[in-house]
């Protein structure tokens, strides 16, 4: 089975994320799900910005790159919003990646180097209403992405909820985090095949 590498977002290592990353535990894979904030959630993400924004952006994502150390090469790298810039910076740049899963947020890959990691397969989940992802651009950096990786997939759900497969928030959508939930397990079934 696989080994994921699960970065949260910005608003902590909530319930939401511990039970998506069960969920993928139940299904056989080893997930990793480190905490970037000590132990703090936050009730909103405005909440969560004016953490990051005390610590440091760049703090919160090379916090993000060291938590693969001492971890296995062969990881499949997933990211929730803030957690992508890092488990996106892994899976470009670090050996031996398996795969990368990036959920409702995505960078131009040329922001960690020439381009989309050969040979690694991605997915990348998002709401085609979302103002953080289809309002900030990520949606189209990852049609890029997805265009020049070899086996890349988007997936974009009706909505403009952010965080929306988090079921310990109130932007959950049950339908969607579903389907996505879904789409996971088939995309690590199929890593694992390789």
């Amino acid at each position: 089975m696989a080994q994921v590498l699960l970065i949260h977002h910005i608003q902590g290592l909530t319930e939401g994320v511990a039970a998506f990353a069960d969920e993928l535990r139940g299904a056989g894979h080893t997930v990793h799900t480190p905490d970037l904030f000590d132990g703090r959630t936050f009730d909103s993400i405005e909440d969560g910005q004016a953490f990051v924004g005390e610590i440091g952006f760049d703090e919160v994502a090379q916090r993000g790159v060291r938590v693969a150390d001492g971890l296995p090469a062969e990881l499949v790298y997933a990211g929730i919003s803030l957690g992508v810039m890092p488990a996106q910076q892994l899976a470009q740049t670090r050996p031996g990646a398996r795969g990368a899963l990036l959920f409702e947020s995505c960078v131009p890959p040329s922001e960690f180097g020439s381009g989309w990691a050969d040979g690694v397969p991605v997915q990348i989940h998002g709401m085609d209403a979302d103002p953080f992802f289809a309002g900030e651009g990520d949606i189209d950096a990852a049609r890029a992405l997805v265009d020049e990786a070899e086996d890349g997939e988007l997936f974009v759900y009706s909505g403009d909820q952010h965080l929306f497969f988090d079921s310990s928030l109130p932007s959950y959508r049950a339908e969607a985090a579903t389907l996505l939930t879904q789409r996971v397990l088939e995309f690590l079934e199929a890593v694992d095949d390789r």
